[in-house]
């Protein structure tokens, strides 16, 4: 019951999911990433053990495609789940277990896969594919956005639209990109605002905050509120 692709970026080393359904808060159960380590959506008749799985064995080394298997043997329910996942050296992988509900499928490529159940029909994957291995010169948020949008374009989901999630991870043990619409009825209109608003408000404090490479991040006291008065706000420490 959701699209979703799974992403890395070879050059800044990010990963990252976006997907969508017509279901509630996608973006609590299927999306994973891991710096270093890679990108797992779980869909369908969702297991969320499922990610944090075949990260540990994509992180050990496994291929995607060994990984994906060694989750779902223990997994009684693995002919009604749909998993992809995308690692550090850009190899992907993909299941579309054998009770899925139609439209259901994958495709995969080298950095990416994209996947998809209960859908309106195989061009909302392949739409999805195409527009995501075409703008490869946009920023990763970016062409995870327009290839959410050239899949809705090709029908989506058939039950309707409710909600849409984007998740990155670049070098940090948490998100640079988390943004969530979880109940709306123009989920994807509501998640490109959202990344509007990250790409202007969040994205340029990024190098700013505590992070491995600054493990402090920015305490120049005068300087903030510099930046703060030039933003019009009467805001200061105390000192």
């Amino acid at each position: 019951m959701t699209w979703s692709i799974v992403a890395h970026d070879s050059v800044t080393g990010a990963f990252a999911v976006a997907v969508t359904t017509c279901a509630f808060a996608v973006g609590a159960s299927c999306p994973f990433v891991r710096a270093g380590v890679g990108a797992v959506s779980t869909q369908s008749m969702t297991n969320r053990y499922l990610g944090p799985a075949i990260l540990d064995a994509m992180q050990r080394g496994l291929h995607p495609a060994a990984a994906i298997e060694g989750a779902l043997v223990g997994d009684e329910g693995r002919g009604i789940r749909q998993v992809h996942a995308v690692d550090r050296h850009g190899r992907s992988a993909a299941w579309t277990g054998e009770n899925c509900v139609e439209w259901c499928g994958h495709s995969t490529a080298e950095g990416f896969s994209v996947a998809g159940n209960m859908l309106a029909g195989p061009a909302v994957v392949a739409d999805t594919y195409a527009r995501f291995a075409a703008d490869a010169s946009l920023p990763l948020p970016d062409r995870l956005m327009a290839a959410l949008d050239a899949g809705e374009a090709a029908g989506g989901d058939r039950r309707g639209r409710q909600s849409a999630a984007m998740l990155m991870v670049t070098t940090e043990d948490f998100p640079d990109l988390n943004i969530r619409v979880d109940d709306h009825l123009a989920p994807l209109d509501e998640l490109r605002r959202l990344l509007g608003v990250w790409t202007r408000e969040r994205q340029p404090a990024l190098l700013e905050m505590p992070r491995r490479g600054n493990p402090s991040g920015r305490v120049d006291l005068d300087g903030i509120e510099a930046d703060w008065r030039a933003r019009g706000l009467a805001l200061r420490f105390r000192r």
